[in-house]
């Protein structure tokens, strides 16, 4: 590709101070509207008017219009919910809001001679830009100067880099992948493509989350029973009760049927671990990879940046076709012609030549495809920069295998060629001669091995996929115990198109000489096979790869673009800190198994209860007061400590299947027991009230007993959980203001009080029993509980906990 070398335009200095403040005063800056979607207003809006909330209020008014203050408790409960709910995903938002300025895009503009660097939305119309590999615009411009491949697949589709010349268009959205341009600001703000044709979504979410779309699924399923059973319910109480109790018995059925804060809780604990991620500076810019996090079982890395420290140092030069001096002239009009990345930087730095006095006439920026940049000068010839696989050339002196023997070291390698041949296109000269290699070290994380051995422990495959060398990548995996790094492959032999692709991905664990179309097919080759896949990179050529994975994990220090399509970024640079952050989304998915089933539970003993006195013809059992009491100190507040608390348990499949199975075993045993204690209490001649006592006492037992199971493993935080709401409920009887607002004031018989302990005992008992039976322990318990502490494997502690 052929291009001027000089970035040469009208108006090199750019724009003055004086032009830019009055462009901004005259309102033509990138500064948009900001988007309002998560002011307080719209968050709070989202909390409180949801499909429960309506059907909760609807209830409440009819409660209310029987006279009865107390059995409308649970509207007080859906305004807490909804309250705590907004409240924590604003401080949350703040949080995640101020880590991400960090990350936020900056841009390189020209102004009064200068470059400087600047927030985007600082940019004005007609600012002078300098972009670079790795840039991505925020703002539709013009090329003033320069050549470069630019990248439109996100606005235009077009998978293939487009070549961008002076007078071409670039679209915001788009970025650049090799060269060096200067480009004119045309539009902003709103009148900027990105803007007109919505952006992808990489700011902080709550939609998307599979785990979410189960719940609501489930939701959608009670709404549907609540229809059908709640008017048949009404209908049979109205015909033993007067119209005011008949209303507040069907309303106590079916707004136990409302897991009204179990979407809240899911939330808050998604929310939570972002915010914990935010002390290990790894930013969250998609709510949902949280529950993603908890899923992943291959974890693919770039080397670069990741197993190594992302710097590279030159380490060695040999000459051997031409002069050490008319090689570092060459070296320094490849990088002034082609874009000085972190690689001719080093090399720059290292050999003492920053600027070259040669005329270049064309140029070949480097790119991860091609792997090698060129220049061609006036009176010097042709020179070519890459891997030394890629260049093809001749070899009079030895070269190749002495880049062989240093890359077994570890060391990148790159070759210099030379001809005469000028540069078409892309195309390689064919009379090139090798003249010269370059060897560059990178250093390993001094701790990344114990990283590798912490996901081999916890069953997460990891793979090395990287553009280097074969034999570079395989000195690096193995000096960091990469498992199978000694059969590290060459992916230029994999075909993405031939039947063994996606059975050579899944064998081998490390992969050398990748590009970055190969790279997104390995990804996609593994999410087909089953796995849950999560990459981690920094560079342009990583871009694909992270868009394809179930999770991208950019590195804060990586291009633009690269953190612009992740979901995660380490800010730090730090893929030390990946156990903390996959052990907080298991964290995440492990608590909210425990509160789902807690919830769960309850939605069926209400529905197991409105069925059974449906067709019974006899009386609920519990009032709504009394509903809201076991359902708030069983349930809601222990739910709430379960879902934020410590759970180092690695995520095991089978999430909705387990909960759903438990809740309704013990959903069915809790309505049991509630019947059983009230039939037992009428039957002794106790008065419907005091009857409605003895309910309340077998489904407290029933489901503090629910509340240890759903624990374990049980800790002393634990224990005194469940110590505490049987507190709760033990002052709930004996504090005459309390009980009488409840109705537990007509306390029951001695020997019918019993009578309803010993209930609630055998249904705990049996609760216990179904928990400890085979195969039923397998189906309802996650397989390292159901195991028991002899087989189970608990998660290790990460080797940087997340606070």
């Amino acid at each position: 590709m052929e291009g001027p070398t000089e970035l040469a335009e009208p108006a090199a200095t750019g724009l003055s101070d004086q032009e830019v403040a009055a462009r901004l005063a005259d309102g033509r800056s990138n500064r948009a509207e900001v988007d309002s979607s998560q002011t307080w207003g719209r968050i709070l809006r989202r909390n409180a008017l949801t499909r429960l909330n309506f059907l909760l209020l609807v209830l409440g008014a009819a409660t209310l219009a029987t006279g009865a203050l107390p059995d409308a408790t649970f509207l007080a409960v859906a305004v807490i919910n909804t309250v705590v709910g907004a409240v924590e995903e604003s401080r949350a938002k703040r949080q995640l809001d101020r880590l991400a300025v960090v990350s936020a895009p900056r841009a390189r503009a020209v102004r009064a001679g200068a470059v400087v660097e600047l927030a985007v939305e600082d940019l004005v119309l007609d600012d002078l830009l300098e972009l670079r590999p790795g840039d991505q615009l925020a703002v539709d411009a013009v090329v003033v100067g320069g050549t470069a491949e630019v990248d439109e697949s996100l606005t235009t589709g077009e998978s293939e880099p487009v070549a961008k010349g002076a007078g071409d268009d670039l679209l915001s959205g788009t970025w650049v992948v090799a060269g060096v341009v200067r480009a004119r600001v045309t539009r902003v703000g709103r009148d900027s493509y990105a803007n007109r044709l919505a952006a992808e979504a990489r700011r902080f979410s709550l939609a998307g989350s599979e785990l979410v779309t189960a719940v609501n699924r489930v939701l959608r399923w009670v709404t549907w029973a609540m229809v059908v059973v709640g008017p048949v319910l009404f209908v049979r109480q109205v015909q033993h009760e007067p119209w005011r109790v008949a209303v507040r018995l069907a309303v106590a059925g079916v707004v136990g049927m409302i897991p009204e804060g179990l979407v809240l809780l899911t939330t808050l604990a998604f929310l939570a671990s972002a915010v914990r991620l935010t002390r290990v500076r790894t930013l969250v810019q998609e709510l949902p990879a949280i529950e993603t996090l908890a899923r992943v079982d291959a974890l693919c890395v770039d080397k670069t940046g990741t197993l190594t420290e992302g710097r590279v140092a030159f380490s060695a030069l040999e000459a051997r076709g031409a002069g050490p001096d008319e090689v570092r002239a060459a070296l320094a009009a490849i990088a002034r012609a082609t874009g000085a990345n972190a690689t001719l930087a080093a090399i720059a730095e290292a050999t003492g030549v920053t600027t070259s006095s040669w005329a270049v006439e064309a140029s070949v920026p480097f790119s991860s495809a091609r792997k090698w940049s060129a220049v061609h000068a006036a009176d010097h010839g042709t020179w070519v920069l890459g891997a030394p696989e890629m260049v093809t050339a001749a070899d009079p002196d030895g070269l190749a295998a002495l880049a062989t023997t240093w890359a077994e070291t570890g060391s990148r390698v790159l070759a210099l060629a030379r001809g005469d041949e000028r540069l078409e296109g892309d195309r390689l000269p064919g009379d090139l001669r090798l003249v010269a290699l370059v060897a560059l070290a990178e250093r390993v994380r001094p701790t990344v091995a114990t990283t590798i051995a912490y996901f081999g422990d916890q069953g997460v495959t990891l793979r090395v996929i990287s553009g280097d060398a074969v034999a570079t990548v395989r000195a690096i995996a193995r000096a960091v115990d990469v498992p199978d790094a000694e059969r590290a492959l060459d992916a230029r032999d994999l075909h993405p198109e031939a039947p063994g692709f996606a059975a050579a991905v899944e064998a081998s664990r490390v992969f050398g000489r990748t590009t970055p179309e190969v790279k997104r097919e390995m990804v996609a080759a593994l999410r087909a096979r089953g796995h849950t896949v999560a990459m981690t990179g920094d560079g342009v050529n990583d871009v694909l790869a992270l868009k394809a994975a179930d999770l991208g994990v950019a590195m804060g220090s990586g291009a633009a673009i690269t953190r612009g399509v992740a979901q995660l970024v380490l800010l730090d640079d730090d893929f030390d800190v990946m156990p903390s952050v996959v052990a907080e989304g298991r964290r995440a998915l492990a608590n909210i198994e425990r509160v789902a089933a807690l919830f769960f539970t309850k939605n069926v003993y209400s529905l197991v209860l409105s069925i059974v006195v449906s067709i019974v013809g006899s009386a609920y059992p519990l009032l709504p007061r009394q509903l809201t009491l076991v359902g708030s100190v069983a349930i809601g507040i222990p739910g709430f400590f379960l879902a934020l608390g410590p759970n180092d348990r690695r995520f095991e499949p089978g999430f909705l299947r387990r909960v759903l199975t438990l809740s309704a075993i013990a959903g069915v045993i809790s309505a049991a027991a509630i019947l059983g204690a009230y039939a037992l209490a009428r039957a002794n001649g106790a008065p419907a009230a005091t009857a409605r006592v003895s309910a309340v006492t077998a489904a407290a037992v029933v489901t503090l007993w629910l509340i240890a199971v759903v624990a374990r493993p049980v800790t002393r935080g634990r224990l005194a959980l469940v110590a505490a709401m049987g507190a709760l409920f033990l002052a709930a009887y004996a504090w005459g203001p309390v009980a009488r607002y409840f109705d537990l004031a007509s306390h029951p018989s001695g020997s019918v009080e019993l009578g309803a302990l010993a209930v609630g005992v055998a249904g705990a008992l049996l609760v216990e029993t179904v928990t400890r039976v085979a195969p039923l322990r397998e189906r309802i318990l996650p397989p390292s509980v159901a195991a028991g502490p002899a087989r189970g494997r608990r998660t290790p502690r990460p080797t940087t906990p997340p606070g």
